[in-house]
């Protein structure tokens, strides 16, 4: 009824493209609109405001050869103020940006290796959705997001990612006990070196008592004793400090002696 009075209804989120004769005329609203298809007026097309959704994938070499698919998920809309260029300039803008995305994911993959690939991912993206960007802008479209979240890889490729990961952790390991080994034994040189300091210590100053008890056991003698010199007292020291020795020995002999008999 409505195309035969000449009237069109434009849906919520979708522009109309409008012709008078085959030739662009305007962009037409959400909400109805007066078609006069008696004077040549035709509704030529719709253009959607929303959100569209592309898988791409991109099956490439890494730089150490070997095969991977990337998933490249786009989500692009078209532009309301070019709405023009996006009906008329892309007969199939999935076509296009499937394009553009093979060619960029094709000249970034090779040159990185296989291990550190995934992580990665974030340059992918954005490398993507820059090269898109540009692209799409003249066309009427925009890049809404990129993601890069999937690389998959046949069984012989899954083997040696395997056996790479596998290497990685035990090297980490090794550099950990390494570590830990070199901590250690710096620590018990440290212990050694304590020990030695403090019993060097030790023996400074059980020496330095020594010598304090004998200067003040020559200063009393001679005070007390007169006519004697330090010399003396130190040789009659020396002395009993002679038989006391001998009297241990004897003691320990004699306890040898017991012992054995």
């Amino acid at each position: 009824m409505g195309n035969a009075l000449g009237c069109i209804q434009v849906e919520e989120s979708t522009l109309g493209i409008k012709e008078t004769f085959g030739e662009f005329e305007n962009v037409l609203t959400p909400g109805c609109h007066l078609m006069p298809w008696c004077i040549g007026s035709e509704l030529a097309g719709y253009v959607s405001l929303s959100v569209q959704h592309l898988d791409v994938r991109c099956e490439t070499m890494t730089k150490d050869n070997y095969l991977v698919t990337v998933v490249a998920s786009v989500q692009y809309r078209a532009l309301a103020d070019k709405a023009i260029d996006a009906y008329y300039k892309l007969s199939n803008p999935k076509e296009h940006i499937q394009a553009y995305v093979f060619d960029v994911i094709k000249a970034i993959v090779p040159t990185i290796n296989l291990a550190p690939l995934p992580a990665e991912s974030n340059y992918i993206e954005k490398s993507v959705k820059d090269q898109l960007d540009k692209v799409m802008s003249m066309y009427g479209y925009k890049i809404v997001r990129v993601v890069v979240d999937n690389f998959e890889f046949d069984e012989s490729v899954k083997t040696s990612i395997k056996e790479i990961v596998e290497a990685l952790i035990l090297r980490a390991a090794e550099n950990e006990q390494v570590e830990t080994e070199k901590v250690e034994r710096e620590k018990q040189a440290q212990i050694e070196t304590d020990f030695k300091y403090y019993s060097g210590m030790g023996t400074a100053l059980q020496h330095q008592a020594i010598l304090n008890g004998l200067k003040k056991s020559v200063a009393e003698f001679t005070s007390n004793v007169p006519g004697t010199s330090a010399k003396d007292v130190m040789d009659m020291i020396l002395v009993t400090r002679y038989f006391d020795t001998i009297k241990e020995i004897g003691a320990l002999t004699k306890s040898t002696s017991e012992l054995w008999s």
